[in-house]
């Protein structure tokens, strides 16, 4: 952690001292990596299921006290002033961590699903503008996806690609982008997810398989977000929490992330599938479903066994795997895409681009980066030393902005209404 520089104004002082605080106290709550199941499940699980004789997986989770911990930071909550940005953020903050310590205490249990669905929402929530649905939107997706015609990829697009392939892959191209080695990929047989980042690394799962669309994805996905984001976080004196993927800034974060697969052509529609199935299957779970009925909806799907029972493990995280539960991260992708891409064309609209710019100084949120405006402008905040290309290219970033307001004036419904082709 950077030390508290001296000569601060009082205020921000006294709020770096909470910080640093939160920080000490959050270090604990590893709240992925807690609720994730143990190695070696999917061996046993889909043998018994070839066999017809698949039972409910069963965990035995640890049990966790955190009560020192949730007591550290309700004092931080306590101290920071409402009034001032940094104590907003540090009010939300030490709250956001402190439910995710709560479900980490609670795990195995249906509590952890009411908790999860205050740090991470539910399907049935609205889209941001009073949209539809998440779960209406992960539909329209699905839909879409099934409808097109797979033959119409082209043969690389179907090329798989071995983890250790692509693992020596994306370190040549991180290399190259930070001139030296500060990113370090590395295989992991245990990982849930196909690859997950942190600010010096990136995991992808041993024998998975990828396809050029994924190696494209991670590096805009897990890299140039998720890492860079973390990388920035620790240039930070006065906030080091910005370098903490803090439960509250999850949906931004993701949103962020999979913005920059859609801006630089690096997400495709089975990606999007994908994503919009989990959200179907988190709605399933709570609905009743249990972990084998959930499974079947994978592969339905089109999913691989292997997948079907990762994807599906992420759903029961930390759950009863009975149904009528589930941890419901995977509803964030789509919500928090929806509002960033909103926040961007705002942003064009408003001539603060800029503050774009600015949201990879740390893992914030994107009402953080407005409240943060004058603090970055201050230097109490530094900007990011890091950035993803696409960002950096000023006029290309605000050339397609300005071309998808202006599409969206365009109303598909009363084209179709026609019963004609588009003409122009």
């Amino acid at each position: 952690m950077s030390a508290i520089p001296t000569g601060l104004p009082a205020d921000i002082q006294h709020h770096a001292l909470l910080d640093a605080r939160m920080v000490r106290a959050a270090r604990e709550v590893k709240l992925l990596t807690l609720v994730s199941w143990p190695a070696g499940l999917e061996v046993q699980f889909l043998a018994d299921y070839a066999r017809g004789q698949a039972t409910l997986p069963q965990i035995d989770y640890p049990r966790l006290d955190f009560s020192d911990v949730r007591r550290e930071l309700a004092a931080v909550q306590a101290e920071a002033d409402p009034d001032h940005p940094l104590g907003v953020y540090l009010r939300e903050s030490a709250h956001s961590w402190s439910l995710a310590a709560e479900l980490l205490e609670a795990l195995g249990t249906t509590r952890v699903t009411e908790l999860s669905v205050q740090l991470f929402g539910k399907p049935d929530e609205p889209l941001p503008g009073d949209g539809p649905s998440t779960r209406e939107a992960a539909r329209h997706f699905i839909s879409i996806a099934d409808e097109l015609d797979h033959e119409l990829m082209s043969p690389a697009e179907t090329v798989k690609i071995s983890a250790t392939a692509l693992h020596l892959q994306l370190q040549r191209e991180l290399d190259d982008y930070f001139d030296g080695r500060v990113i370090d990929v590395v295989l992991d047989p245990d990982l849930i997810a196909k690859a997950a980042a942190g600010a010096t690394r990136i995991r992808l799962r041993s024998g998975a398989a990828f396809s050029d669309y994924d190696r494209d994805q991670l590096l805009q996905h897990e890299a140039f977000v998720h890492s860079l984001t973390a990388l920035n976080g620790r240039q930070q004196h006065v906030l080091p929490s910005l370098a903490l993927s803090s439960p509250r800034a999850t949906a931004t974060q993701e949103g962020l992330a999979t913005f920059a697969e859609q801006i630089t052509g690096s997400i495709d529609i089975g990606r999007m599938k994908r994503l919009s199935l989990r959200i179907e299957a988190v709605a399933m779970a709570l609905d009743g479903a249990d972990f084998i009925q959930v499974f079947r909806y994978f592969l339905d799907a089109g999913q691989s066994l292997e997948d079907s029972f990762a994807s599906a493990q992420r759903v029961f995280r930390g759950v009863p795997t009975t149904g009528g539960a589930a941890f419901t991260k995977d509803t964030v992708y789509l919500r928090g895409l929806v509002g960033v891409h909103t926040f961007f064309r705002w942003a064009l609209r408003q001539q603060k681009l800029h503050l774009c710019r600015w949201l990879f100084a740390g893992k914030m949120t994107l009402g953080d980066v407005q409240r943060f405006e004058p603090l970055l402008q201050e230097g109490v905040i530094v900007p990011p030393r890091w950035m993803p290309p696409w960002i950096t290219r000023a006029n290309g970033l605000a050339g397609m902005l300005a071309f998808s307001l202006f599409a969206n004036r365009i109303r598909l419904d009363a084209i179709a209404a026609t019963g004609s082709a588009i003409d122009v």
